[in-house]
């Protein structure tokens, strides 16, 4: 293979290249690292480096799986790898390397995967851009003045810039998808209690939050799946069965769909014009391919359901920073944290136990609705952001007030956080850049527990309009 080639194979690509003996997987660990290094600096996605260790477990045996040999990074939130400090962007977390591998590196290891460490994220994760003071701004490929979204900012910066094909990330209100969107992946929420989070957690943020990854095809997205999902005995919640392949199942071509599409936000306010052109190109490529296709949107009170969400972060993420600060020995202190994080840590403080229990109520009622809404409609299709990628610095990090602070953060992302509480499956797919050249992410959600048809339908739309040939310019 010549070197060239790499960026135009997705990860089942260059592992069917290794399992051919085109190419090793320390040539591929190799091309990955050198195309990290050169691009890097203008990125800054990758918050740390464990080359050495990558090149030994590439030169070394590799278990034999679907990414046999594939370079592979994990994101800085979760994704907890032995020898790996985790540091989530905060400086009140020490770099202590990790003692073991949880259940879903392990996985990914399984199958083939070769890590070489830990993309840049939000501090905690908490907002919809890449720009901590640990770890400074990641830049979007497409434009390194805009955002790569977040928080698996570092992410999909990496797999858009071709150094990666798929890359670790993970989502709690949106997280996969939104840097997906900005940056022009493929970004599956998978459905609740599709990945577990042994053995160091029964859950995340109250069952919200959800692992995968980000990745240039849908095939690797499906093969990844399989690779990963799966809840252990022990696990406080399960998702319904599977399929015994995603990948193949992936291959079958859908029924004809009955898809409801909504060109505006869910309490109606407008979306950002270059949303409604995405949204309406994927209605009438849907139409195209014999689907039915109407306007259409879930009955849902985004209005009541944001106090609960924000009552449920503010908690956990209150509790997280005590824990911490417990290991530690350390006290949490205005000055160790961002502006935004601290105005939601004493939030969080704040939150009764009566109050957090009202919160998941008004939580657990949203998925009812959604399900009855999927009696009728078998994917829902809208943006996935509110407005094209913004400008780094657009938010304001250091708004002490969670109400003033997540309130343009919200109108951002008007979507994405509800299938956090549904626990709906959900998929970004790049099928619209707009006049400026940035991606505007186009977000299909399916019922729950149905992976399988957002994976056929984002397959069946990937042939009639393919994206991979689409490169960021990046030279000079």
């Amino acid at each position: 293979m010549a070197i060239a080639e790499y960026g135009n194979f997705d990860g089942l690509g260059l592992a069917e290249l290794v399992r051919n003996r085109d190419v090793k997987p320390i040539e591929l660990a190799d091309e990955a690292i050198a195309r990290a290094e050169t691009l890097n600096p203008k990125l800054n996605f990758v918050v740390f480096k464990d080359y050495d260790r990558a090149r030994d477990a590439a030169r070394g045996e590799l278990p034999e799986g679907p990414f046999t040999g594939v370079p592979f990074f994990l994101k800085d939130i979760y994704g907890v790898a032995q020898g790996m400090p985790t540091r989530q962007a905060a400086r009140f977390l020490p770099p202590v390397p990790a003692e073991q591998d949880c259940l879903l590196v392990a996985r990914y290891r399984a199958a083939g995967l070769v890590m070489l460490g830990k993309t840049n994220v939000p501090e905690f994760g908490l907002v919809p851009t890449t720009e901590s003071k640990l770890y400074g701004p990641a830049h979007n490929p497409w434009n390194l003045e805009h955002s790569t979204g977040g928080s698996s900012g570092g992410s999909a910066a990496a797999v858009a810039a071709r150094i990666v094909p798929l890359a670790h990330a993970n989502d709690g209100g949106g997280s996969i998808r939104i840097p997906a969107s900005c940056c022009g992946l493929v970004g599956l929420k998978p459905t609740r209690a599709r990945m577990s989070y042994a053995p160091d957690f029964g859950d995340m943020l109250d069952s919200l939050g959800n692992e995968h990854v980000v990745s240039i095809s849908v095939r690797d997205t499906a093969a990844a799946l399989d690779a990963t999902a799966g809840c252990i005995p022990g696990d406080p919640y399960w998702a319904p069965e599977p399929p015994s392949s995603y990948l193949t199942a992936m291959a079958q071509k859908p029924k004809r769909l009955r898809i409801a599409f909504s060109t505006k936000k869910l309490d109606g306010q407008p979306l950002h014009p270059d949303c409604v052109a995405a949204i309406k190109h994927a209605a009438k490529l849907c139409e195209s391919l014999g689907h039915t296709v109407e306007e259409a949107m879930p009955d849902l009170n985004q209005q009541a359901l944001i106090p609960a969400f924000m009552a449920i972060w503010a908690a956990n993420l209150a509790a997280g920073i005590d824990f911490i600060a417990m290991l530690t020995g350390q006290t949490p202190t205005e000055d160790k944290f961002e502006g935004l994080t601290w105005g939601l840590y004493q939030a969080g403080k704040q939150i009764t136990a009566s109050q957090y229990l009202h919160a998941k109520g008004a939580m657990q009622a949203a998925p009812r609705k959604a399900a009855a809404f999927h009696e009728t409609y078998d994917v829902w299709l809208s943006s996935t952001l509110g407005m094209p990628p913004v400008k780094l610095g657009f938010f304001d990090m250091e708004e002490r007030d969670p109400q003033k602070s997540f309130a343009p953060l919200i109108d951002y992302v008007p979507f994405t956080a509800m299938q956090n509480v549904t626990g709906q499956p959900a998929i970004n797919l790049p099928l619209h850049w707009n006049d400026a050249g940035l991606p505007i992410g186009t977000h299909f959600v399916g019922r729950y527990g149905d992976e399988t048809t957002l994976l056929q339908l984002a397959a069946q739309l990937e042939q009639a309009a393919p994206w991979a040939q689409r490169r960021p310019n990046l030279e000079g």
